[in-house]
C-alpha cells in the first residue's frame, strides 16, 4: 500500500475552484479509531457552506479536507479489529469530521470507533455512499424532531431535495400520508416515486393552499427550505402539531423581522433537528440497508461524480440542480 492518498484540500474559502486535489499521507490510527478506505462520499450543503467562508474558526480549521460524511472500508482499528475487522463496510458521519480533522473527501479517513456503524447488507457503493447523512438527517427529523405516528399527515416544505426525498419515503413506509412542496411542476412524478400523495407548487407561500386540502392544517412539517418559508410552513401546522426546521436550502440563516406571537399560530409547536454523532448511531442504518435491498426504501441519488469532478459536483450542488443525493465514488 502507498504511503500517500489522493485528498481535496481547501485552503481558502471561495467558490468551488478552491477545492484542489493534492497528495497527503494516509493517516496513521490510533487506539480508539478507524482507518477507513474510502469508496464513496456524499456532498452536503453543509460543506458547502464551509467552503464559502460561513463557517467560523472555532469551528472549522484550514487547510482542511472537507467532507462529514463517508462509507469505505475498514484498513485497521487498533484495539478495535474484534468489532471492525478488516475489509468490513462501514458508514461514518457527523462529529468534526471534515471540520476540526480531515473527512471524507479523499481515499482515507481517520475517524473514532464511536461514529462508525457496520453495513452488513451488500449495495452497490453509489448508494451506500447516498445513505449516512441523508438518511440521519430524514430519519432523526421524522422520528426524533417531530415524533411522527402511523396514521398522520406530514408535509415536506423543499420536498425535491435528496433529505425531503428520502423523508417521504421513510414516512411512507411508517404509514404516515405524505405533503410535499416543490416549485417546479415538473418534479411531481418525482415526488410520487418516493411516496408523496399530494404535491403543492410552492410560489413562496403554500398555507391557503394546504389550508383548502386540510382545514384545521397537518399534524406535522419538515421545513428544509429555511427561514425563507418557515413562517409560511408554520400556518400549515394544526393546533398542537409541530414544525421541524431541519435544513436551509434556502440559504437564508435568520428572520429580517419575527415576531413570536404573531408569527406561530396558538399552540403550534416549532423545534429544530440538527443530527450529531449520537443521533447518527441512533439511526438503525442496518435496518434501513434492508429495506433499500428489498425495494421498499428509495434512495435518490441525483448523480454520481469521480473524485476529480469534485469542482464541478460543488457547483452542481449550489445551483439546486441535484435532484436527489450528489455522491462521490472514489
Amino acid at each position: 500500500m502507498s504511503n500517500t492518498m489522493r485528498a481535496v484540500v481547501m485552503h481558502t474559502a471561495g467558490g468551488p475552484e478552491v477545492l484542489k486535489i493534492e497528495n497527503r499521507p494516509i493517516p496513521t490510527p490510533k487506539d480508539g479509531q478507524v482507518l477507513i478506505r474510502i469508496r464513496a462520499f456524499g456532498l452536503n450543503r453543509s460543506e458547502m457552506f464551509t467552503r464559502q467562508g460561513h463557517s467560523p474558526p472555532s469551528a472549522v480549521t484550514l487547510p482542511r479536507i472537507l467532507g462529514i460524511e463517508a462509507v469505505g472500508t475498514v484498513e485497521a482499528a487498533p484495539g478495535s479489529s474484534d468489532r471492525f475487522p478488516q475489509g468490513v463496510t462501514v458508514a461514518t458521519c457527523m462529529g468534526d469530521m471534515g471540520r476540526l480533522f480531515d473527512g471524507g473527501y479523499a481515499e482515507y479517513t481517520c475517524v473514532p470507533v464511536g461514529q462508525c456503524q457496520v453495513i452488513k447488507t451488500e449495495l452497490p457503493w453509489d448508494v451506500l455512499g447516498a445513505m449516512p447523512e441523508m438518511l440521519q438527517t430524514a430519519w432523526g427529523s421524522l422520528f426524533e424532531g417531530l415524533d411522527l405516528k402511523k396514521g398522520e399527515t406530514l408535509l415536506i416544505r423543499g420536498g425535491t431535495t435528496s433529505i425531503g426525498l428520502a423523508a417521504a419515503a421513510i414516512a411512507k413506509n411508517h404509514g404516515v400520508t405524505v405533503l410535499a412542496t416543490t416549485r417546479n411542476p415538473s418534479s411531481q412524478s418525482l415526488l410520487e416515486k418516493s411516496g408523496v400523495t399530494k404535491v403543492f407548487i410552492d410560489s413562496g407561500s403554500i398555507a391557503e393552499q394546504v389550508k383548502a386540502e386540510y382545514p384545521d392544517g397537518v399534524e406535522s412539517v419538515l421545513e428544509l427550505v429555511g427561514a425563507t418559508t418557515l413562517k409560511d410552513s408554520l400556518r400549515c401546522a394544526k393546533p398542537k402539531g409541530t414544525v421541524c426546521m431541519s435544513g436551509i436550502v434556502g440559504n437564508k440563516w435568520t428572520f429580517e423581522n419575527f415576531t413570536p406571537f404573531g408569527d406561530i399560530p396558538n399552540t403550534v409547536r416549532l423545534t429544530v433537528y440538527g443530527g450529531g454523532v449520537p443521533q447518527f448511531m441512533r439511526m438503525p442504518l442496518e435496518e434501513l440497508a434492508q429495506q433499500i435491498k428489498k425495494g421498499e426504501l428509495h434512495v435518490p441519488i441525483g448523480r454520481t461524480f469521480k473524485l476529480e469532478e469534485i469542482v464541478e459536483a460543488h457547483r452542481m450542488m449550489e445551483a439546486n440542480e441535484g435532484k436527489g443525493k450528489l455522491v462521490v465514488l472514489v
